[in-house]
Protein backbone atom coordinates (compact mmCIF):
# COMPACT_ATOMS: atom_id res chain seq x y z
CA UNK A 1 0.00 0.00 0.00
CA UNK A 2 1.54 3.23 -0.80
CA UNK A 3 1.84 6.13 1.81
CA UNK A 4 -1.01 8.36 2.24
CA UNK A 5 0.94 11.34 1.22
CA UNK A 6 1.26 9.90 -2.90
CA UNK A 7 -2.30 9.64 -2.98
CA UNK A 8 -2.83 12.97 -1.88
CA UNK A 9 0.05 14.00 -4.84
CA UNK A 10 -1.78 11.64 -7.48
CA UNK A 11 -5.51 13.29 -6.41
CA UNK A 12 -3.82 16.84 -6.81
CA UNK A 13 -2.03 15.71 -9.92
CA UNK A 14 -5.09 14.42 -11.29
CA UNK A 15 -7.31 16.82 -10.54
CA UNK A 16 -4.96 19.25 -12.15
CA UNK A 17 -4.78 17.71 -15.19
CA UNK A 18 -8.61 17.83 -15.83
CA UNK A 19 -8.71 21.08 -16.82
CA UNK A 20 -7.79 21.50 -20.81
CA UNK A 21 -6.11 24.74 -19.77
CA UNK A 22 -4.04 23.29 -17.67
CA UNK A 23 -2.92 20.25 -19.64
CA UNK A 24 -2.18 23.14 -22.67
CA UNK A 25 -0.30 25.00 -20.00
CA UNK A 26 1.80 22.07 -19.60
CA UNK A 27 2.62 21.10 -23.16
CA UNK A 28 3.60 24.44 -23.88
CA UNK A 29 5.65 24.60 -20.37
CA UNK A 30 7.41 21.17 -21.89
CA UNK A 31 8.76 23.41 -25.05
CA UNK A 32 10.35 25.56 -22.47
CA UNK A 33 9.83 28.09 -19.44
CA UNK A 34 7.29 30.90 -19.69
CA UNK A 35 5.86 33.80 -18.09
CA UNK A 36 2.11 34.40 -17.33
CA UNK A 37 2.16 36.71 -20.45
CA UNK A 38 3.49 34.12 -22.56
CA UNK A 39 1.26 31.92 -21.56
CA UNK A 40 -2.23 33.84 -22.14
CA UNK A 41 -1.08 34.76 -25.55
CA UNK A 42 -2.66 31.60 -27.28
CA UNK A 43 -5.65 31.53 -24.66
CA UNK A 44 -8.80 33.90 -25.06
CA UNK A 45 -8.73 34.77 -21.07
CA UNK A 46 -6.63 36.99 -18.73
CA UNK A 47 -3.29 36.92 -17.42
CA UNK A 48 -5.19 37.04 -13.89
CA UNK A 49 -7.17 33.71 -14.89
CA UNK A 50 -4.10 32.08 -16.18
CA UNK A 51 -2.50 33.05 -13.08
CA UNK A 52 -5.09 30.80 -10.86
CA UNK A 53 -4.53 28.19 -13.48
CA UNK A 54 -0.69 28.21 -12.51
CA UNK A 55 -1.61 28.50 -8.44
CA UNK A 56 -3.38 25.04 -8.78
CA UNK A 57 -0.43 23.68 -11.20
CA UNK A 58 2.00 24.69 -8.56
CA UNK A 59 -0.17 23.57 -5.86
CA UNK A 60 -0.22 20.31 -7.24
CA UNK A 61 3.72 20.71 -7.77
CA UNK A 62 3.60 20.45 -11.56
CA UNK A 63 5.29 23.64 -11.68
CA UNK A 64 7.41 26.07 -10.44
CA UNK A 65 7.54 29.97 -10.42
CA UNK A 66 10.66 31.76 -9.96
CA UNK A 67 11.65 35.38 -9.77
CA UNK A 68 14.62 36.53 -12.25
CA UNK A 69 14.82 40.74 -12.03
CA UNK A 70 11.44 41.78 -13.18
CA UNK A 71 10.13 38.22 -15.00
CA UNK A 72 8.36 34.90 -12.86
CA UNK A 73 9.37 32.35 -15.51
CA UNK A 74 7.01 29.31 -14.84
CA UNK A 75 8.91 25.53 -15.07
CA UNK A 76 7.31 22.64 -15.85
CA UNK A 77 8.24 19.74 -13.12
CA UNK A 78 7.66 16.24 -14.56
CA UNK A 79 8.26 13.92 -11.48
CA UNK A 80 4.16 14.28 -10.21
CA UNK A 81 3.45 13.11 -14.40
CA UNK A 82 6.32 10.00 -13.28
CA UNK A 83 3.88 9.22 -10.69
CA UNK A 84 0.59 9.33 -12.72
CA UNK A 85 2.74 7.09 -15.31
CA UNK A 86 3.24 4.90 -12.37
CA UNK A 87 0.04 4.00 -11.14
CA UNK A 88 -1.37 4.22 -14.93
CA UNK A 89 1.54 1.06 -15.48
CA UNK A 90 -0.80 -1.38 -13.33
CA UNK A 91 -3.61 -0.80 -16.01
CA UNK A 92 -1.78 -1.21 -18.65
CA UNK A 93 -0.46 -4.43 -18.29
CA UNK A 94 -4.22 -5.50 -17.30
CA UNK A 95 -5.32 -3.88 -20.57
CA UNK A 96 -2.65 -6.02 -22.76
CA UNK A 97 -3.59 -8.94 -21.29
CA UNK A 98 -7.05 -8.48 -22.26
CA UNK A 99 -5.86 -7.57 -25.68
CA UNK A 100 -4.05 -10.62 -25.57
CA UNK A 101 -6.92 -12.90 -24.61
CA UNK A 102 -9.14 -11.02 -27.52
CA UNK A 103 -6.75 -12.01 -30.17
CA UNK A 104 -6.75 -15.55 -29.23
CA UNK A 105 -10.00 -15.65 -28.98
CA UNK A 106 -10.43 -13.52 -32.92
CA UNK A 107 -7.47 -16.06 -34.08
CA UNK A 108 -9.36 -19.18 -32.78
CA UNK A 109 -12.53 -17.76 -34.23
CA UNK A 110 -10.74 -17.39 -37.47
CA UNK A 111 -9.78 -20.51 -37.48
CA UNK A 112 -12.79 -22.40 -36.72
CA UNK A 113 -14.39 -20.20 -39.82
CA UNK A 114 -12.10 -21.08 -42.13
CA UNK A 115 -12.27 -24.99 -41.21
CA UNK A 116 -16.22 -24.78 -41.86
CA UNK A 117 -16.02 -23.10 -45.21
CA UNK A 118 -13.69 -26.14 -46.07
CA UNK A 119 -14.30 -29.22 -44.14
CA UNK A 120 -17.40 -31.48 -45.21
CA UNK A 121 -18.94 -32.80 -42.27
CA UNK A 122 -21.43 -36.17 -42.75
CA UNK A 123 -24.92 -35.45 -41.96
CA UNK A 124 -26.56 -37.62 -39.08
CA UNK A 125 -29.83 -39.33 -40.05
CA UNK A 126 -33.09 -38.38 -38.26
CA UNK A 127 -34.22 -40.76 -36.01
Amino acid sequence: MKPVGSEQQLDATFAALADATRRAILARLAEGDATVLELSEPFAMSQPAISKHLKVLQRAGLITRTRDAQRRPSRLRAAPLANVNAWLERYRVHWEQSFTRLDALLDDLQTAKAGNGTKKTARRKPR
